[in-house]
């Protein structure tokens, strides 16, 4: 299945200048085809957008449908997902705008989860997948297994996409993320281990753990070393647009570091862009560099979210898939099993050594599994000489296929049924008055930097200090309300804001005492024990 490169779509060939006599007539001649196609392809996406937003439908979703209808015959050139555009360009881009958009202490409170289901869930998932596929359709065992490790992670791409679209709690939110995030490298990992069995014929199972501890841990460091030189060449750019260039040769330049080095490129595009977006983007100059440089990852993952579901769709035969349906649904049967397993065994045991995760999101996270571009990326990539590499193709794409659209499209209305992205009326009103707050003090800050540097005049300071002085004081007023009612029992069921702060404040206490231990600034005896009461709060807290 072939496909062009994002360069193919942006350049068209040109003959030497010197063979060239008329630039002008060479400027005035006929459209090139490809910027007919690029244009009705934005055409369609911004219909599906209208559409999408009329049925509450998830915009993924819609795109992947209606490029279903679209053939080559249509468009007059081939198009298809390049399997390297994927890995290459697309997947370090997503990785590395959702990196930099995710709270470290968030992810560092949601660890245990996110760790427990992006290793072992990945892990049981892929050798369930593999052993129903093996038996039920009577497949050799490395196809098998390659269908396992392909099908059994979350696809970054996909579920970041539809996530962006539904409300949902935080740390719900963030585990779906964490795990998206991370499991890509066991995929990938496990996929070129499954790679080098069927090279080789032999790897010993200390060796794959090797490899794999390796190849994570060597991502990690990559991605770290990185994200920190990063940080004051930064810090020194006081030019929004130069950032810009130094953020987007940071996501694609580790990527293919990690790739060179022979360790994860997914997990080094990770560390990297939690590390610039925790620690580099608060020290932007001002609010409006730091606006421009989120802004554009933004349009950035839209743009590419955009094109690869459209290019998705347009790859997707269903009629060569008919033949195949009843494969194809053994297949997606053991994926949907696979993941309730590995979910649900696995969060059961979670309660013992961390927040329980309740059951309503468990039913999320289960049928939250939507697969996407990684899948069939992975699929494409297959060596041409492996036996069944076509039926691999097949069975790969008719359960992205039902993924996307099936599980896309139920995703919302589970939520919705479950009542997870409920809130009240109180909780609705003092998120609202927190949203003013936190821009009001931000818009004071703002001002603070713009007299100092000598921008603003004095009285223009004060006159707008004042006004959004007026706004701080209101929001504060009603919400210290809302705390005296808290703290009177009256709002029992309304305390998630305030959980979620005493959280915060709870993991700055527990950095702060590990940084101490690991400088030996205070004996490790005297520090356990806070660090345990520490956990005991953390644990009675609310979700969030």
């Amino acid at each position: 299945m072939g496909g062009v490169s994002m360069m193919n779509w942006i350049l068209v060939q040109q003959t030497p200048l010197g063979n060239n006599p008329s630039l002008e007539s060479q400027a005035t001649g006929p459209v090139p085809e490809i910027v007919i196609i690029l244009i009705v392809l934005l055409m369609i996406a911004t219909v599906v957008a209208l559409v999408t937003q009329r049925l509450r439908i998830p915009y993924v979703a819609g795109l992947v449908l209606a490029g279903l209808p679209i053939t080559t015959d249509l468009l007059s050139r081939q198009l298809g997902l390049d399997p390297s555009l994927v890995l290459n360009l697309f997947l370090p881009i997503l990785i590395f705008e959702a990196a930099i958009n995710t709270d470290i202490s968030r992810l560092r409170s949601t660890f245990k989860p996110i760790a427990l289901l992006a290793s072992l869930g990945s892990i049981l998932s892929a050798a369930i997948i593999a052993a129903l596929v093996k038996f039920g359709l009577g497949i050799a065992w490395i196809p098998a297994l390659l269908i396992g490790v392909i099908l059994a992670s979350t696809d970054t791409v996909s579920m970041i996409a539809v996530f962006k679209d539904i409300r949902v709690p935080s740390r719900l939110s963030t585990i779906v993320e964490g795990e998206t995030l991370f499991n890509d490298a066991a995929a990938l990992v496990s996929f070129n281990l499954i790679l080098i069995v069927y090279a080789t014929g032999s790897l010993t199972v200390a060796e794959g753990v090797k490899e794999l501890l390796t190849v994570a841990l060597g991502g990690g460091l990559v991605g770290a070393i990185s994200g920190y030189l990063s940080l004051p060449i930064f810090i020194r750019l006081h030019d929004p647009l130069s950032s810009l260039l130094l953020t987007v040769a940071l996501a694609l330049g580790t990527f293919q570091v990690g790739q060179f080095l022979g360790v994860s490129g997914a997990v080094a595009v990770v560390i990297a862009g939690l590390i610039f977006g925790n620690l580099g983007l608060p020290r932007s100059s001002s609010a409006s560099d730091h606006i421009t440089l989120v802004s554009f990852w933004d349009y950035a993952g839209f743009g590419v979210n955009t094109f690869i579901f459209l290019l998705i769709g347009i790859e997707i035969n269903p009629v060569m898939l008919w033949g195949s349906l009843p494969s194809i649904l053994l297949v997606i049967l053991a994926c949907q099993l696979g993941r309730a397993l590995s979910v649900y065994s696995l969060l059961a045991g979670l309660q013992f050594f961390d927040r329980p995760v309740p059951l309503r999101w468990q039913h999320v996270l289960f049928l939250g599994n939507i697969k996407g571009s990684l899948s069939m990326a992975l699929a494409l990539s297959i060596p041409l000489a492996l036996p069944g590499r076509n039926d691999i193709i097949e069975l790969v794409f008719g359960t992205v296929l039902f993924s996307l659209v099936g599980q896309g499209l139920s995703l919302p209305w589970l939520i919705k049924r479950l009542k997870i992205s409920r809130v009240s009326e109180v909780t609705e009103q003092s998120g609202k008055l927190q949203v003013q707050l936190i821009a009001a003090k931000a818009a004071q800050d703002e001002l603070d930097s713009l007299l100092k540097s000598g921008v603003l005049p004095k009285a223009i300071y004060e006159e707008l200090w004042a006004s959004y002085q007026a706004r701080v004081a209101e929001s504060e007023r009603v919400l210290r309300d809302f705390y005296n009612q808290y703290r009177a029992g009256q709002l029992k069921s309304d305390r998630s804001g305030l959980e979620a702060i005493r959280r915060r404040l709870l993991l700055a206490e527990k950095g702060a005492m590990n940084d101490a231990l690991r400088k030996r600034i205070v004996p490790e005896d005297l520090v356990q024990p806070y660090i345990k009461d520490l956990d005991e709060k953390l644990l009675s807290l609310e979700d969030d």
